[in-house]
């Protein structure tokens, strides 16, 4: 027996495993399993090149577990080792130090993935102790046995093995012993081993038998060493594809659509990703991208391979050259991360317009699934953007889906404004806008639906794309006022009943929650609707983009929501409303009136005085004057609008045309909307 020391102490190589390699233990089991794939392959190319001439027969790698002795077995009957290749792998991996070590291999993180030693000592963050018995592949090898319990000493002695390959005995210790179970092995070996290219043997598959599980004498093989992706397209159907993904997402909606990624050169990429059906919240949807390297499983954190946008899509990537840190846990900074992440990009649009114009109808029929990932994609990457313009599409409120390019041709003659812009009239809830929408259509205007998650940010996105356009929410004024022409009505209201029509419907307006309603007046056809809501569309549309998190806007949603209760001044309800108040108010209201212009004559004359002065040029007999006016003014005008909204009050058609223009904004509910019913009965 041969006793050694290990190339560094205990006090510098197992702290440095766990501190700079490895930081999550359950990976023992991926790197021992790995190294022992690695084995079985390398004979395989051994024998393809003439230089083994055995015969490979039945070469799996199996996991032994023995719950009762805590110990866990990783056996392949792969290349080997002799005891020189073990005083090389395990003996002197870390040669002179610590120090050196973790600089070697700081510069060459790459060559150590899949290397031996450095996968082998993973094993001693859960073991108490580690056996490697092991023989050669070569011709009167003889099988050898290593024994260490993590100090710096070791044993190395011969054994009798029957066959070639390697062993690797875990003796789990206490602090682990989670990992000698069935159910945690089961476990870790689905989630890191699950596609690896030798099979992986654990146990022996079940059957129910007498209605009880009953051991068969079948390998439980836990792997397909022939996953999807390492397959060509030509051989595969959507159904592979969907029985594929289905493994991978379980009692799932089926994809949308796939993309089969098969790259050689500049660097070496498979995968097959695809895009799922989006439920409403976008953030649980991400880290669903498995990423492998040669088939081992290493993360499902892709940010940095895979642009932000598409961390939505589902599916898999493996390459042997995306840079990993030793352990494999996170990317390394590397030119060949943005070329991987860009070359996916252009992978995925090309993919969709070849959908697009091979089948439009079917790409129509998946859009509102589908907008969510090219809108994120416009959003945030300039060229996916310039790709995708072709094949992105607005849907309006008939159903009917336009390019960019084909309804912009659409609208041109009849949505262009008096300044020459093209005006792109939108809803975002069809059911609650209904009356806005109908208005504009009655004009010849066409509205589109944007309805989703992003398109608050998507509009603005749009604007400073588009040449000389604008987006308008249909709801944001009256339809005459969407698109502004050259022709105007005449407005039939003067000065003081616009001021009487403006505390009369303010005083009647409900104390909605954060919402404040300000009167305006538009010289409207008598035909259109006496009383509308609308929605300032610049301060609308800020609020969306703070409650979506737009940066540097959280203000906004705390400010409350401004609308404008239009009153159309030409209707014939709004003008019975001032014959009403004329009979019965008006004298009362002229007096009122009559004093107030008086005394606003006066303050006039005062504060015209006052111009040109300083504070104390001005005499105190002048101010006092002053003062008394504002007063007075602010008495009078008090009981003017007293007068206007006891009127008011009393008046149901007032309450009534508030009401309506509430009902067709889906604004009127509770005990507003119970009076609303009974007033309706009343009236009619």
């Amino acid at each position: 027996m041969q006793k050694g020391h290990i190339g560094v102490t205990t006090e510098n190589i197992f702290p440095i495993i766990k501190k700079y390699l490895y930081s999550d233990h359950e990976i023992f089991l991926r790197e021992l399993v790995s190294n022992a794939v690695d084995a079985t392959q390398k004979l395989k190319t051994l024998a393809s090149v003439g230089e083994f001439k055995g015969e490979i027969g039945d070469a799996p790698v199996r996991i032994i577990l023995d719950e009762d002795k805590k110990t866990i077995t990783i056996s392949d009957r792969g290349v080997g080792m002799t005891s020189e290749e073990i005083d090389k792998y395990i003996n002197q991996v870390a040669f002179s130090g610590a120090n050196e070590f973790l600089e070697k291999y700081k510069k060459d993180a790459n060559a150590i993935i899949g290397h031996f030693g450095l996968g082998f000592y993973s094993s001693f963050m859960v073991s108490e102790k580690v056996e490697i018995i092991t023989k050669s592949f070569r011709d009167d090898a003889q099988a050898v046995k290593w024994s260490c319990d993590g100090s710096p000493e070791y044993t190395l002695e011969e054994v009798e093995k029957e066959d070639r390959g390697t062993d690797i005995v875990l003796y789990i210790d206490e602090d682990n012993k989670q990992y000698a179970t069935k159910g945690e092995i089961d476990g870790l070996l689905k989630k890191y081993c699950r596609f690896l290219p030798v099979e992986v043997v654990f146990g022996k598959q079940t059957e129910w038998k007498d209605g009880k599980e009953e051991q068969t004498d079948k390998d439980n093989v836990v792997n397909e060493t022939k996953p999807l992706w390492t397959r060509t397209p030509s051989e595969l159907k959507d159904e592979d594809y969907n029985k594929f993904y289905q493994g991978l997402y379980p009692m799932t909606d089926e994809p949308l659509f796939n993309i089969h990624l098969n790259v050689d050169y500049p660097f070496n990429l498979t995968g097959v990703l695809y895009f799922p059906k989006l439920k409403n919240n976008v953030e649980v949807q991400k880290n669903k991208i498995q990423l492998y390297c040669n088939q081992v499983y290493v993360t499902d954190s892709v940010e940095g391979i895979v642009p932000e946008f598409l961390t939505l899509l589902h599916g898999v990537i493996d390459s042997p050259d995306i840079p990993l840190n030793v352990s494999r846990s996170y990317l390394q900074s590397d030119g060949n991360v943005k070329k991987i992440s860009s070359h996916i990009t252009k992978k995925v649009a090309d993919r969709l317009e070849d959908i697009f114009k091979k089948d439009r109808e079917g790409f129509e029929a998946k859009w509102d699934d589908l907008k969510i990932f090219i809108e994120y994609g416009m959003l945030t990457e300039e060229k996916f953007y310039d790709r995708a313009k072709k094949f992105t599409l607005l849907k309006n409120t008939d159903g009917k889906c336009f390019t960019f390019d084909e309804y912009a041709a659409i609208i041109k003659d009849n949505q262009t404004d008096k300044d020459d812009q093209l005006v792109y009239l939108y809803a975002t809830d069809v059911d609650a806008q209904f009356s806005f929408i109908e208005a504009a259509k009655n004009k010849g205007y066409d509205v589109i639906v944007l309805d989703g998650q992003l398109d608050s940010h998507f509009v603005n996105h749009l604007e400073s794309k588009f040449e000389k356009s604008r987006f308008v929410r249909v709801d944001s004024d009256i339809a005459e006022k969407l698109i502004p022409k050259a022709e105007n009505l005449e407005l039939k209201l003067t000065e003081a009943q616009k001021q009487d029509l403006t505390s009369i419907f303010s005083s009647q307006v409900p104390n909605v929650d954060k919402k404040n309603f300000i009167v305006t007046f538009e010289a409207l056809e008598e035909t259109d609707s006496p009383v509308m809501i609308t929605q300032q569309e610049f301060m609308r549309r800020m609020k969306e983009m703070s409650a979506l998190g737009g940066g540097g806007m959280n203000f906004y949603g705390e400010m409350p929501d401004s609308y404008n209760l239009v009153v159309n001044g030409n209707h014939p309800l709004v003008n019975r409303i001032i014959e009403d108040e004329e009979k019965e108010v008006g004298e009362k209201v002229s007096s009122l009136r009559h004093k107030i212009e008086g005394l606003d004559g006066k303050r006039a004359e005062l504060e015209k005085a006052k111009e040109g002065k300083k504070d104390e040029e001005i005499p105190q007999a002048d101010k006092d004057e002053l003062d008394d006016i504002n007063k007075k003014l602010t008495e009078l005008n008090g009981k003017k609008d007293e007068e206007l909204a006891s009127f008011a009050s009393s008046n149901k058609l007032v309450s009534q045309l508030i009401d309506l223009a509430l009902l067709s904004n889906n604004m009127l509910k509770g005990e507003a909307l119970t009076k609303f019913v009974k007033r309706s009965i009343d009236l009619i």
